[in-house]
């Protein structure tokens, strides 16, 4: 079985449909324990108090705001050279998850940042780069919006996301990029002493593990809703023309 069969928009839904299930359940349950866990049973940090405890949401909204569009990326390559219109649908439908996901790693940031720099904002190399990977994701949606035509409008979104995933890898890297700024390092590394503490470390895991769910659940949804309303406007057209 090749991967590229599922570029078939109707075995894509099939498929998808069989998995939804699954995924919303497993997007539920690792929520729901990874931030009980998190935010009532795990102990304030001897520095930031319980104010580190928006970890639970920060970190994992800030990884998949980042992932996001790197998937976005590969399903833009996907449709430059293999021209399958369900991994354009699939950036497409990516899009607006990606954008809620920055938009909460934007704030939760704030939040935790105001008590611990004394500052909703500054221009932090990390911060900055987040902020204009939100842009790039209002330009992305907006230009799916501004043309007409699906193909042409999936062929520039393209190369827009080319050029934004500088920034998706600013985001990721900047800390380590800039010695400067207020940003801490890492929360997760390869490196026991940049980690969170074991405490947080497990309970963030969940969270993190309930955020790609419900991004992949996310994305499923919005895909399947792309094709459909794809199909819907080839029938008006062919109407329209008849």
């Amino acid at each position: 079985m090749s991967i590229w069969e599922y570029a078939n928009p109707v075995k894509f839904i099939r498929t998808t449909d069989r998995l939804l299930p699954w995924l919303w359940g497993v997007a539920i349950a690792c929520l729901g324990a990874g931030l009980i866990w998190g935010f009532f049973f795990t102990p304030d940090d001897f520095r930031q108090g319980s104010t580190v405890k928006i970890i639970y949401l920060h970190v994992p909204a800030a990884l998949m705001a980042i992932n996001a569009w790197l998937m976005m990326l590969v399903a833009s390559l996907i449709w430059i050279v293999r021209r399958h219109h369900v991994s354009a649908l699939a950036a497409r439908a990516a899009a607006p998850v990606g954008a809620v996901m920055t938009v909460i790693a934007l704030a939760t940031g704030a939040i935790w940042g105001q008590p611990m720099w004394g500052t909703w904002w500054a221009w932090d190399p990390r911060l900055t780069s987040f902020l204009i990977l939100f842009l790039f994701y209002l330009g992305y949606m907006a230009l799916w919006e501004a043309i007409e035509n699906d193909d042409t409008a999936a062929d520039l979104t393209s190369i827009l996301c080319l050029v934004g995933s500088v920034f998706a890898l600013l985001s990721r890297y900047a800390v380590l990029f800039w010695n400067q700024g207020l940003h801490q390092g890492a929360s997760l590394s390869m490196d026991a002493e940049e980690n969170v503490a074991d405490v947080f470390w497990y309970p963030l895991l969940v969270c993190i593990a309930g955020f790609v769910a419900l991004f992949v659940a996310l994305v499923f949804l919005r895909t399947q809703t792309e094709i459909r309303a794809r199909r819907t406007r080839a029938l008006r057209l062919r109407e329209r023309m008849a």
